[in-house]
């Protein structure tokens, strides 16, 4: 029987470190960006970004340990974006209640094994459509930053655009480091305050209310759900994987539970970075790529540890480097939304026009009794595509 030792591969090694690094350089900026529109501090931001690496890291080595698959676990992308519109109209211990009930929705499902059935229930062009409105802001806000910040963004949009074309799984990252050359060459960058040492976590006690939950727990787990643990699977299943969504989805869960009391928002299985884990490039023999996903694990722990110096470096980086680089790196996922968005299927004609009135509403901002648009964009969809497709069948 082979050992662990002989499946491991520089590859697989190399792979999850490049998947954290792209996490830090992509989906990190728009975590930081919900914390700075909803004020928080360094030491507040400091402890999210503990319990969102090491949740992850945590999760990716138990779960590839024990199902020998590369599980990638990450925060949610669309969930920090939810939170940006919404962080600032609750105190942080309503939010630490709603991200609480958020992680046990999200077990709960998991565990029935209801969250297939209940996504497979929906169109999959309506949840798509609720994804691309979440993202296409950021990607919009980037013609902003380069009229503002011309050399800095404007840098950032060439970097990404150049390494789309030579080296694309690294565009994000070459952005990143052209803007950080640009802002330092220009002196646009600001003081570095960095806290060298280990990041310790702030134990956050949660307080439960019915505004917070509605405001920040439902669309939470919707944008979670259906933009991130739908594509996650489907991803894995894409290369030849056969996940167990049921451990999964709860395990993520329970993870998404337990570090919310420092502050992590929602965990859930990757996308983005699972592709590079579960694709040949991270070893040609499938059953060795689980190695990646332990990788990944190390990398993240390694990176909440050291998460006040993180934070600390990226508080240096001028607001337009920030909003073009969260915009670029939106840019490709907002891309394949709104391309599944047009995909009919087997639905009829009747979902495109639902799910273009979920893009809408999505879009709108609108966000009655605290409740974001991602949700009533959701309910807009189904609503719609549920009339007309009645009314063609009765035709």
């Amino acid at each position: 029987m082979r050992t662990f030792r002989d499946h491991l591969s520089v590859s697989a090694i190399v792979a999850g470190f490049v998947a954290v690094a792209i996490s830090y350089a992509g989906p990190l900026l728009v975590v930081l960006q919900a914390a700075r529109a909803a004020g928080l501090s360094t030491e507040l931001t400091g402890s999210w970004v503990w319990a969102i690496s090491v949740g992850s890291g945590v999760a990716c080595l138990l779960g590839s340990i024990v199902t020998r698959q590369p599980i990638m676990i990450a925060w949610s992308i669309p969930g920090a974006a939810v939170l940006m519109a919404s962080l600032a109209d609750y105190s942080l211990n309503e939010a630490i209640g709603a991200y609480i009930v958020c992680g046990l929705l999200s077990a709960l499902l998991g565990a029935t094994g209801l969250i297939g059935r209940l996504l497979a229930m929906v169109p999959k062009p309506i949840t798509q459509a609720v994804l691309a409105g979440v993202l296409m802001p950021f990607a919009i806000t980037v013609a902003g930053a380069v009229v503002s910040s011309p050399v800095v963004a404007g840098g950032i949009v060439v970097g990404y655009l150049v390494g789309r074309r030579f080296l694309a799984r690294y565009a994000v990252f070459a952005a990143m480091v052209l803007g950080g050359i640009l802002s330092v060459a220009t002196g646009a960058t600001g003081t570095f305050d960095v806290h060298p040492g280990i990041t310790v976590p702030m134990l956050l006690i949660p307080h439960f209310t019915v505004g917070s939950i509605l405001g920040i727990a439902v669309p939470l787990f919707i944008v979670t759900q259906a933009g991130q643990n739908a594509p996650g699977l489907i991803v894995m299943r894409a290369s030849g994987f056969e996940p167990n969504d049921r451990l999964l989805l709860t395990g993520s869960g329970i993870a998404s539970i337990v570090f919310a009391f420092f502050g992590a928002h929602a965990l859930n299985l990757a996308a983005v970075t699972a592709a590079i884990a579960t694709s040949s490039e991270s070893h040609p023999d499938k059953h060795r790529r689980y190695v990646a996903g332990i990788s990944t694990g190390v990398f993240y722990i390694i990176g909440g540890f050291l998460a006040m110096m993180i934070v600390g470096l990226f508080a240096a980086i001028p607001p337009a480097m920030l909003t073009a680089l969260a915009g670029v790196a939106l840019l490709a996922p907002t891309q394949n939304a709104l391309h599944g968005t047009m995909q009919e299927g087997d639905c009829g004609p009747a979902v495109i026009e639902a799910a273009l009135v979920t893009l809408v509403v999505s879009l709108s901002g609108i966000h009655p009794f605290g409740i974001v648009a991602a949700f009533w964009g959701l309910l807009a969809g189904i609503v719609t595509y549920a009339v007309l497709k009645r009314r063609r069948l009765r035709a």
